[in-house]
């Protein structure tokens, strides 16, 4: 039989209800801090305020564990009971595991400087070993639920990042496969139009010229060289029918073909492609082109559009969550290329074949006779840059 998996809401009822019933048969039995002077229903009302405020335990956290604070106070004064005890350092842990990330700081703070505080008192109007015992009850009710809570919160988010990191590694291995199909696709398709398809066409319209040659002789249509030609017509047009029904099917993968000849008017493509594998990395790309882009060398055109690829993809694999800036200035002598990401240290063991990006982008600066660097600006930017010529070596000779 499987497990009974109770919803979030379910599970801050049933805390409530348990904390609530175990506390009123406290209260009947009497195993309570009762004070003088005061009847059993004083302790109950901080107990029923206690348990309502666990089910806000998740929706309301800062008003849940604030104004649990105050019941706890008031319940110490009227009548202290361990269900309500227990009750407020459950609000305090699903205050830290819930709530906004200063939460844990917040309580820590707070708590230790009531612990502080209720400690000198106790040493001051009591006596050393009394103290001690504050101290260490101070510290199991206000300290130790935030630390447990905000080591699990820890070990989540560490959790759900590595979750995240695998599937953007996935998505961009998918990219990849993808994209290396469809450039393979389009290679195919070149190769049987560019080469197949035309030797068909030349056979074909030799078969055809020769055809109109035996006719012209007054050949006889029986005649084994008449129908040897008949036969390869007619097999050389079948087959480039077929052929070119192939090459449509190859290319109906990718009609745009980025990849078959990039340019820089592609951008666009590269930048969805980003969007959508860095969106659950938390990343936002922005683009800004400046200037007039005229007509650039293939070299040139080449160079800067695979710069801009490897630089997204490399802000999808390494940048921590922010925005990741595109800018391309066309000058009258230059090009200039600036991406800017958010910088995340400690990316841990590397992989073979790292930075092998980086390299290539600089070669093909290189090569161009432009600029290129990249790495951290302020320790909080990663920021790539490469200046390309807008004429090629051979050209400015």
């Amino acid at each position: 039989m499987g497990r009974v998996r109770l919803s979030e809401h379910r599970q801050d009822q049933a805390i409530a209800a348990a904390g609530l019933l175990g506390g009123l048969l406290l209260i009947v039995v009497g195993a309570y801090d009762r004070r003088p002077g005061l009847s059993a229903w004083a302790s109950v009302l901080p107990l029923v305020a206690m348990a309502g405020l666990t089910l806000l335990r998740r929706r309301r956290t800062v008003l849940a564990v604030s104004v649990g604070g105050v019941v706890f106070g008031l319940g110490l004064y009227l009548g202290s009971v361990l269900a309500t005890l227990l009750l407020y350092t459950d609000l305090l842990y699903a205050a830290v595991l819930y709530g906004p990330p200063r939460m844990s700081r917040v309580l820590q703070l707070s708590g230790a400087a009531t612990t502080v505080v209720l400690t000198g008192l106790a040493w001051q109007f009591a006596s050393l070993p009394e103290a001690l015992l504050v101290a260490v009850f101070c510290g199991l009710i206000f300290l130790s639920p935030v630390w447990t809570a905000d080591l699990l919160r820890r070990h989540r988010d560490a959790a759900e990042a590595e979750r995240l990191r695998a599937e953007q590694t996935a998505l961009l291995a998918e990219m990849d496969r993808r994209g290396a199909v469809v450039a393979e696709r389009s290679r195919m398709a070149r190769e049987l139009h560019d080469v197949i398809a035309n030797h068909l066409s030349a056979i074909a319209i030799h078969a055809t010229g020769a055809q109109s040659v035996a006719r012209r002789q007054e050949r006889a249509a029986d005649e084994p060289l008449v129908e040897a030609l008949a036969v390869i017509r007619e097999n050389s047009v079948q087959g480039l029918a077929e052929m070119r029904r192939m090459i449509g099917l190859l290319r109906e993968a990718a009609p745009e073909e980025p990849y078959a000849a990039p340019r820089l008017a592609a951008v666009d493509v590269l930048l969805e492609q980003a969007v959508a594998a860095g969106r659950s990395a938390g990343l936002r790309f922005e683009e800004e082109q400046l200037g007039e882009p005229g007509e650039l060398p293939a070299p040139v055109e080449l160079a800067a559009y695979r710069i801009v690829q490897e630089s997204l993809t490399n802000a999808v694999k390494h940048a921590a969550p922010g925005p990741v800036r595109l800018r391309i200035r066309y000058g009258e002598r230059e090009l200039e290329i600036i991406v800017e990401s958010p910088y995340r240290e400690g990316e841990g063991r590397a992989v073979p074949g790292a930075k092998a990006g980086l390299v290539g982008m600089g070669e093909r600066a290189q090569l161009l006779g432009g600029e290129f660097d990249a790495g951290p600006t302020d320790g909080h930017t990663w920021r790539v840059r490469a200046v390309l010529p807008r004429t090629t070596s051979g050209e400015r000779e």
